[in-house]
């Protein structure tokens, strides 16, 4: 028998066996939820109690209040997030990525809280992919979405590519264990066979709207006889399935971010758990997936909070425990708007294409909701997972500064050794076509000048063109030069030239380097009696073109050894070539 028809014939039997076999045991059904032990009482019966009870019956044991009547009558359960993870022993977290795209920052950050509070409680991280949308699904998204939760260091212990013992991890591959539960559900008279097509739903949708009411589903399939339902069958239609949702019952779940949160079911109607051609809905496979794999926690945006409803149902309908629910704000960009592409970069592989640091990205989305209630601002991860706790996550939502992540990132550059930070410089100019070789001692003595101006990495870019060319005659046309060029700029820079000419200048540097450099330069000052700033700024402006920059001695140093490292020679004018500029700039002034 196909899968479709067992459905169907459980649904049938469901209508005309369970409901009469259910009135003898109305007692019973109600003092499921008055004992302690419900043990006893099956799933059919749990949720049996669960549509028929009356006054609030507090479930304790799952940590959520389940409420009859009107929103306004309800019970508030009290609790503090804190305490809402009592009732399971062992902290089990997920993250659950749609393959069809790049890992999105907030996805990152959502992923990121969930690996810290597992740390922190010496819980387990779970990577499930959930990739039912085929149509959009993708290999090489979910491959890029691993090696980036990779590079920020979040690691996982059950996932697709490691295994474990509540696998499948991809819900792809789960397809059997959904049809089972959806079997479960249609035997016990909790879901059924819905037959109406896309016209109908479609004028049901309209209707709601013209009489300014939610709009759900109807319930015309809801009291299908078996006649109605063989008759649908014999004529080849394919039902979807849908799950009977209780009728003006306000369920309350307590967020461990936001506090209670409640819901009329009359807002949502019966509604889909498989679709007509058998693939199981989003809510229902994240339902049964949490609790197949033993999930005590769900972190997650805020966009998910409207279907903890669903969920809850679901997990309620099956005799599963639900896990402790926390739904992060939404990350925001600074015009408080949802950050999109208008707004630049806003995935993780364009973070890491941009040269930004893993441990400046995690940083500084840890803080974006979260605080410890510190002054402290830079953090290690060993920091973060010993310093994280739910508790100390905000509602409010939070603004992406990329000038602040910039910041950050330049904080975590200078925590990390020198060498490794030039480095990281060097392999980024070569990866940029700047740089023809990373081991040269131009390139090295590069990054050294250069190490303390990046906040990122590609700011080592126009630094290094700044210090390879020579705007003599754009800086001479500027106001501030203008005092430099009028305190007779030609006596230092024919002191240059000829210093260049003679050799004596080369022989410094090669002698003692930078400090050779000062020498000879202190020298020629004392004997035209300059120093200071008289002497260095137009000695600066001879020998670079500029009156700003990196220190004079290691700039000239830095070109005297270039040799074949500039990848574009079009970016560097040797110091022959500027002798020759500033020869010609001189013949111009008289």
């Amino acid at each position: 028998m196909g899968s479709h028809s067992l459905l169907c014939w459980s649904s049938s039997r469901a209508v005309s066996v369970l409901l009469p076999q259910l009135r003898p045991h109305r007692q019973r059904l109600q003092s499921c939820w008055t004992q302690s032990d419900h043990t006893s009482c099956s799933p059919r019966e749990r949720l049996c109690a669960f549509h028929a009870r009356q006054p609030l019956l507090q479930r304790s044991a799952h940590r959520y209040a389940a409420v009859s009547g009107k929103a306004e009558d309800a019970e508030v359960a009290e609790h503090k997030s804190s305490d809402l993870h009592k009732d399971h022993k062992d902290v089990r977290v997920r993250f659950a990525p749609s393959p069809t795209g790049t890992l999105h920052v907030g996805g990152a950050r959502t992923a990121l809280f969930n690996w810290l509070y597992a740390a922190k409680e010496g819980g387990k991280m779970i990577l499930r992919v959930e990739d039912t949308d085929q149509a959009r699904s993708t290999k090489e998204s979910e491959l890029e979405v691993m090696s980036d939760l990779a590079w920020l260091g979040i690691e996982w212990q059950e996932g697709p590519d490691v295994g474990g013992p509540y696998g499948p991890y991809r819900q792809s591959e789960r397809q059997e264990i959904y049809q089972k539960y959806a079997q479960q559900l249609v035997k016990e008279g909790m879901a059924y066979p819905d037959f109406c097509t896309e016209e109908e739903l479609s004028q049901m949708k309209r209707d709601a709207e013209a009489n300014h009411e939610p709009p759900v589903y109807t319930g015309k399939w809801s009291k299908a006889s078996q006649e109605e339902v063989d008759a649908m069958l014999s004529q080849g239609a394919k039902p979807a399935y849908r799950f009977r949702v209780p009728k003006d019952k306000t369920i309350t779940v307590p967020d461990a971010i936001r506090g209670d949160v409640s819901w009329n079911t009359d807002t949502l109607g019966d509604f889909i758990i498989l679709r007509s051609d058998g693939s199981p809905v989003y809510n229902f496979c994240v339902a049964v997936d949490d609790a197949l794999m033993k999930i005590s926690h769900v972190i997650r945006a805020e966009e998910h909070l409207p279907n903890t409803l669903r969920q809850i149902l679901i997990f309620e309908a099956l005799g599963f425990t639900p896990p402790v629910f926390g739904h992060l704000s939404l990350i925001l960009a600074p015009d408080r708007s949802k950050m999109s592409k208008r707004h630049g970069a806003t995935s993780v592989t364009e973070f890491r294409g941009l040269g930004y640091l893993p441990q400046a990205i995690n940083n500084y989305l840890s803080l974006l909701g979260w605080n410890e209630g510190t002054e402290q601002e830079v953090y290690s991860l060993d920091e973060l997972k010993e310093k994280f706790s739910l508790d100390r996550i905000t509602k409010s939502g939070a603004i992406f500064d990329r000038t602040k992540l910039s910041w950050m990132n330049g904080q975590h550059l200078k925590l990390l050794p020198h060498a490794e930070v030039d480095n990281l410089i060097t392999q980024h100019l070569v990866e940029r076509n700047l740089l023809s070789k990373e081991g040269s001692p131009f390139a090295q003595t590069a990054a050294e000048m250069l190490r303390e101006s990046v906040e990122v990495l590609p700011d080592a870019e126009p630094g290094l063109k700044h210090m390879l060319e020579y705007p003599l005659r754009q800086t001479a046309s500027t106001e501030d030069a203008r005092e430099v060029l009028d305190d007779n700029f030609a006596e230092v820079a024919n002191a240059v030239l000829q210093a260049w000419e003679s050799g004596e200048l080369q022989a410094a540097m090669q002698e003692k380097g930078p400090a050779g450099f000062k020498s000879w330069l202190n020298k020629m000052g004392k004997g035209m009696g300059r120093k200071g700033k008289r002497c260095w700024m137009p000695a600066r402006v001879a020998l670079t073109g500029s009156m700003h920059g990196c220190e004079l001695p290691q700039l000239v140093s830095l070109l005297l050894a270039e040799d074949g490292d500039i990848a574009d020679k079009s970016l560097i004018v040797p110091l022959g070539d500027r002798m020759e500029q500033l020869k010609a700039f001189l013949a111009e002034q008289h």
